[in-house]
């Protein structure tokens, strides 16, 4: 069988460029132009809370396929940073995959979504136990086989890392995917900083400092940050975040303590995928192809698609539907 690739991805202009499948990926006009069939993962969905471990809660929603007499399997999907189980793409790869006969999982990840007031630690990038210890959970409650893995951006990032733990952990993951998964945080970062335009800055933390001001509200007694701290860069909100609520002594140690870059995952025995742009204007092409991986994990890097866009035409449909699927659907 023939799965789709990369290179197969040649979207008409303008959607030739990067900043423009960037910006429309997670936009209110992609979401309101989708087709119906894009949100159908949405109806029937079951609301739930899953274990993290040590008292962590996490929320997510549970989609039971109707297609089949018994499902190909189960479908774990990741969101990325400040997004949600609700994100347009993973809203749009659910109802894909649950068309196909899979029952899906969409995971939010702590003080995503509206969970701000379910566990009073902050979220940061480096929680990667709770994510394992929630998919330990999902695996036992839903026990349908296959079970794969989907990320995007930091859903990504945090699918490799899950899925490097999986077998130690006793979790029963068949295949990891990730979209545009920040590889070297510290390149990332620099590179928002440095070379990506202002106003994809201005997004990120427009969004960052909104979530922090639900988790301020939703704890009131706690003082979280000062307000000169909220004000700083997002190099500096980053560097408060490390030294007031993590036990890593320097902005690089943490941002280290979440990297999959160089020969970090030689050592993943599942199969996996990386997909990615090379004109992805957050995280420079250039951490990927220093990668050393093993010869199941598989790298495709397209030439188009910006960051976690992949955008079809102008229905907003993505490219990247086809490409999860096709993968997940190899696994039978």
């Amino acid at each position: 069988m023939s799965l789709p690739k990369g290179i197969d991805f040649r979207p008409p202009w303008p959607l030739s460029s990067g900043h423009i499948q960037t910006m429309l990926s997670s936009s209110g006009v992609r979401r309101q132009l989708l087709p119906r069939a894009a949100q159908t993962v949405q109806d029937g969905a079951e609301s739930v809370m899953v274990d993290g471990g040590d008292g962590v809660r996490l929320t997510g929603a549970y989609t039971a396929q109707k297609q089949l007499p018994q499902a190909r399997g189960l479908a774990v999907l990741f969101h990325g940073w400040e997004g949600s189980v609700d994100s347009t793409y993973v809203l749009q790869t659910g109802s894909r995959l649950l068309a196909e006969g899979w029952d899906v999982f969409r995971l939010n990840f702590r003080d995503h979504g509206d969970s701000h007031p379910l566990n009073e630690a902050l979220f940061h990038s480096c929680r990667i136990d709770e994510v394992v210890h929630a998919l330990t959970d999902i695996a036992r409650r839903w026990p349908a086989r296959p079970m794969a893995l989907a990320g995007f951006s930091l859903g990504g990032n945090f699918a490799l890392r899950a899925a490097l733990r999986a077998p130690e952990a006793g979790i029963p993951l068949s295949y990891a995917l990730a979209v545009c998964p920040i590889v070297d945080p510290g390149e990332g970062l620099f590179s928002l900083e440095e070379s990506a335009p202002w106003f994809y800055r201005a997004y990120f933390l427009r969004k960052w400092r909104r979530s922090l001001q639900a988790k301020q509200a939703a704890f009131p007694h706690r003082q979280y940050f000062e307000l000169d701290e909220l004000k700083q860069s997002l190099r500096g909100l980053t560097e408060s975040l490390v030294l007031r609520h993590t036990d890593f002594g320097s902005l690089q140690a943490y941002l280290d303590g979440y990297s999959v870059a160089g020969d970090t995952l030689k050592t993943l025995n599942i199969p996996a995928t990386i997909l990615t742009s090379r004109d992805d204007p957050v995280i420079p092409v250039d951490a990927f192809e220093k990668l050393e991986l093993p010869p199941n994990v598989e790298l495709d890097i397209a030439l188009h698609g910006g960051h976690c866009g992949f955008i079809r035409g102008y229905d907003m449909t993505s490219f990247t539907d086809d490409y999860i699927a096709a993968r997940f659907n190899a696994l039978l």
